[in-house]
């Protein structure tokens, strides 16, 4: 054999398994570029059969590995480790965390979650949380778990309309449905009525929201609240440990558009707490003819304003607005507002509050930032306007519109002068009402309180019973409440 031919047969195995190395070598490499990231076939796995599979349920995730480069995911883990009700299945193994994972490009990779709950355990949170965290070349991402922990109605918004929240429809056009008080009811993002369709709240119902969500009443939607003084409706946050009874800003808020044509929107009996916004009221696609009409209401420890209303019309019986970051009420773009028997007091402690408790306008702006002239008739009477500020009571109008507010019968506490007859009578000014703990929402008066046995009795005529049942109608106190000798003052 000619040597150069004898040398080709010696270098070509060589050559050939050269070439294979670097070939094996190009498809090993992992890369490490931190801009290379996951992707998942979706960004929360929810759990909304755990009762129906006796409180043990399994989902499937997918995760995509999208880049033309291999990856090593360097962890995999839930975040609450061994403690968590969730498990996960990666590769065939079970576990709450797993290192250095690796998917070629342009692959995937199953993981598949187990969730193990108690529905009937009335020790778990409604909405049992966690993530699953995912660690590749420092970048760290998440994806939600969620499930639920008890046994009661879950509303799961399914629906997104650009430029409003997630929501899920409650009662449809034409339809009226009924919330009992036989299991609460837990709302995942907004609770929507839609535009002819009603809902009413029976006695005794709690009603639970989870962080961001609320309920909503559509343009021609109509709310009802049927609560009663022995079983009131209650509306607030989802968490129940102890911490969380009189945290403000858990949940967003209840939203009311204008009621459909000849109805009010209705709340009677009812304690709103714990959220940034207890009652947004506005008219939306034309101004509102009807009314919101509350009667033994509270709304307190919210974040931002306990009734923000725009271009409304509101009338409130025995009404405690209390304990807000911002106002108690603002009332924004005029309207018509009628308050008898109302406690509203801020105590805000949570940060520095430079709003009054109570706020008027009588206009919008346009486009420009310039002012919409809109007539307001506000009145209150035989009530309470206190807290730390010095001024509780402002009032902001423009030329161009009827503006009329009158103050009759009202502890207020105030800098401005109230001699004008036009808008104050017989106001006590200054004057710690002196409620029995306001650091616990009890606006209850003590017995020596100056706001007791003056109010007008034509106004307690027309509400002779305080927001607990107390008669009222003889020497009438300002307020929600009724003093009763010996219920905690002095």
């Amino acid at each position: 054999m000619p040597k150069k031919q004898h040398m080709i047969k010696l270098l070509l195995p060589g050559i050939i398994l050269l070439i294979m190395f670097h070939a094996c070598k190009k498809t090993d490499i992992i890369s490490d570029n931190p801009s290379l990231k996951l992707e998942f076939s979706n960004d929360s796995v929810i759990f909304d059969t755990v009762f129906t599979s006796l409180g043990s349920t399994t989902h499937q995730l997918m995760v995509y590995n999208t880049s033309g480069s291999r990856i090593k995911i360097s962890s995999i883990k839930v975040i609450s480790g061994e403690s968590s009700p969730y498990r996960i299945n990666v590769d065939g193994e079970s576990g709450s965390g797993f290192k250095d994972i690796e998917i070629e490009g342009g692959d995937s990779l199953y993981i598949f979650v187990k969730v193990t709950i108690d529905p009937n355990d009335l020790s778990n949170p409604f909405v049992v949380e966690d993530e699953i965290q995912f660690l590749t070349n420092t970048n760290e991402q998440t994806v939600k778990l969620v499930s639920w922990g008890q046994n009661a109605n879950y509303i799961v918004a399914d629906t997104y309309v650009s430029g409003f929240p997630k929501f899920k429809i409650v009662a449809d056009s034409l339809e009226t449905v009924h919330w009992t008080n036989e299991k609460p009811y837990v709302i995942y993002g907004y609770a929507l009525i839609n535009s002819y369709g009603e809902l009413i709240i029976d006695e005794g119902t709690k009603v639970y929201f989870h962080e961001n969500s609320g309920l909503w009443a559509y343009s021609d939607g109509l709310l009802k609240v049927f609560g009663s003084i022995e079983n009131p409706v209650y509306f607030q946050g989802d968490r129940l440990e102890g911490f969380y009874s009189d945290l403000p800003g858990q949940w967003d808020r209840i939203w009311l558009m204008e009621a459909m044509p000849g109805q009010n929107h209705e709340i009677n009996n009812a304690i709103i707490q714990n959220g940034f916004i207890g009652l947004q009221v506005e008219s939306f696609l034309r101004p509102a003819e009807n009314l919101l009409k509350l009667h033994n209401v509270t709304v307190q420890n919210m974040k931002g304003m306990g009734l923000f209303s725009r271009v409304y019309n509101v009338e409130g019986e025995n009404t405690v607005f209390a304990n807000c970051g911002g106002y108690c009420i603002a009332v924004t773009g005029g309207g018509y507002y009628n308050f008898k028997q109302a406690t509203i007091a801020n105590y805000w402690s949570y940060s520095v509050r430079n709003t009054p408790a109570v706020y008027l306008n009588n206009y919008l702006l346009d486009t420009l930032e310039q002012p919409i002239p809109l007539p307001i008739d506000f009145t209150i009477g035989n009530s309470i306007i206190y807290g730390y500020n010095e001024n509780e009571f402002l009032t902001e109008m423009v030329d161009g519109a009827d503006s009329i507010y009158y103050l009759n019968h009202v502890n207020l506490r105030t800098t401005l002068n109230t001699d004008n007859q036009d808008y104050f009578n017989a106001i006590q000014k200054n004057k710690d009402p002196l409620f029995i703990d306001y650091r616990i929402n009890d606006y209850r008066l003590d017995s020596l309180s100056p706001a007791r046995k003056i109010g007008d009795q034509q106004i307690a005529s027309k509400v002779p019973f305080d927001i607990v049942g107390t008669q009222r109608i003889n020497a009438p106190d300002l307020g929600a409440y009724q003093f009763v000798p010996g219920q905690g003052g002095r």
